[in-house]
């Protein structure tokens, strides 16, 4: 009897709660559509995607760094404020010792220091940091860019899937409708039994097919669904395109990879790091040279202790002002200089390299692309011609076994056909419109449904 009540009791409290839990989980989804296009996809994306907005934090860290930089050709400002009690026994004129007395004593003052000449160390570095916050840009950019591909990936291939699952529905409900003859017709004696078997085993397996299909789509939607970042209990589904328009225009492969290395990011992005290197160098020259700064103060003091005049009069009679120039020359650096000339030499070298490496590397991706696209593209008219004749053999083979004048061995090998050939065409299609995109897209195309 007391755990029935335990467990009513607990019954009593998830119905309270449960209502809350359903609202806590709709505030993670509110807003959210029902149904996204390709483009709400990318907008989303941009706005939302982890990895983006780390690197926009990066950009605003690298603007900061820009500001610090230009700010150090401003003079400082520092103040001072000293505060002293002191205790001890008087001396008397004879020599005797005195009460105990305390005293207070302090100072106070400003000061400020301004770089006048530093070899040019604050003007390089002020360049570089502002090529370095562009570098923080591109490099946004180049994320957005591998963003899109990705989504444009995963898109289709939802697509991809939701289509194959059209055509498989449509051969299980052909299945069902040809063993349902078949049954009638092994009643009436028109077929052995081996024929109807062979008809549900296929009815089986156009089942499983179907199966197949449904749980790539599950898991296409998954791609997706990580992409964006969605919630988990959030479930969506996304816009089918009445048609599925490809651009029927290749651009030659010289071209497109011309615009690539003119205008990615990614390129922009190294030939930039070779003048952040440049300018590093530049920097690490100026210790060579020697540094002069300006700086003055003013202050006062004032002792408790005196007698002969008051507080205010001390800190009149003690005010002092002080201007001068420093100037520093390196002489002797125990190799620190040349060490950091050599470095920031080698680091040039190596800056080179990586945009020689991120050129070669878009162009291999781009040819890639390129012969993909061909592949793509003949493919996909062998598959239009395979499903035509594979579809027209199996109308054929469907309408001589509704007469009884079909083997069903035969029969099965051409619906066999059929579907393979029909898979292989919707393969096709999607692999040709998502490599022709991907092509363009180097170009500088953005990409559309």
């Amino acid at each position: 009897m007391g755990k029935q009540l335990v467990i009513v009791l607990h019954c009593l409290i998830l119905l309270l709660f449960l209502p809350l839990l359903l609202k806590a989980q709709d505030t993670t989804t509110a807003g959210l559509p029902v149904q996204w296009t390709l483009q709400q996809c990318f907008d989303y994306a941009m706005k939302n995607n982890i990895q983006l907005n780390s690197l926009r934090l990066s950009r605003l860290s690298a603007e900061q760094d820009l500001l610090l930089s230009r700010a150090a050709k401003l003079p400082n400002l520092n103040g001072t404020a000293t505060q002293n009690i002191n205790g001890g026994k008087s001396v008397s004129a004879g020599g005797g010792i005195g009460s105990y007395e305390i005293t207070p004593s302090g100072a106070y003052g400003v000061n400020s220091n301004v770089t006048l000449y530093q070899g040019g160390y604050l003007n390089y570095d002020i360049k570089q940091k502002s090529l370095q916050t562009q570098v923080a840009g591109l490099n946004v950019a180049t994320q957005m860019n591998d963003i899109t591909v990705l989504i444009t990936q995963a898109y289709l291939n939802i697509l991809l899937a939701g289509e194959n699952i059209v055509y498989v529905k449509d051969v299980v409900t052909t299945s069902e409708a040809q063993v349902k003859q078949g049954q009638q017709q092994y009643d009436v004696g028109t077929i052995a039994l081996i024929g109807l078997v062979q008809l549900q085993a296929q009815l089986s397996n156009d089942r499983y097919l179907l199966t197949t299909a449904q749980n790539q789509y599950r898991q296409n939607k998954l791609v997706l669904k990580q992409l964006l970042q969605l919630p988990s209990n959030y479930d969506f589904e996304i816009v089918s395109p009445d048609t599925l328009i490809s651009s029927t225009h290749l651009y030659a492969l010289q071209e497109v990879q011309d615009s690539a290395l003119a205008n990615r990011p990614e390129v922009k992005s190294s030939e930039l790091g070779v003048e952040v290197s440049s300018f590093n160098l530049a920097k690490a020259k100026t210790g060579y040279l020697p540094t002069l700064t300006a700086g003055g103060g003013l202050g006062s003091s004032y002792n408790g202790g005196s007698a002969s005049s008051s507080y205010f009069k001390q800190l009149d009679n003690n005010f002092y002002q002080q201007i001068g120039l420093t100037l520093s020359v390196p002489i002797f650096t125990r190799r620190v200089v040349k060490t950091n000339v050599e470095k920031a030499k080698i680091e040039v070298d190596q800056s080179k390299l990586t945009l020689k490496d991120t050129r070669t590397n878009l162009s291999q991706t781009i040819e890639q692309s390129y012969i993909n696209v061909l592949n793509a593209q003949a493919q996909y008219d062998a598959a239009v011609e395979q499903l035509k004749y594979s579809q027209e053999g199996y109308r054929i083979a469907t309408e001589q076994l509704k007469v009884g004048a079909a083997n069903i061995v035969v029969f099965l090998q051409q619906k066999n056909l059929y579907i393979q050939a029909l898979q292989s065409y919707i393969q096709a299609k999607y692999n040709a419109a998502l490599n022709i995109r991907i092509y363009d897209f180097y170009r500088g195309t953005p990409v559309k449904l």
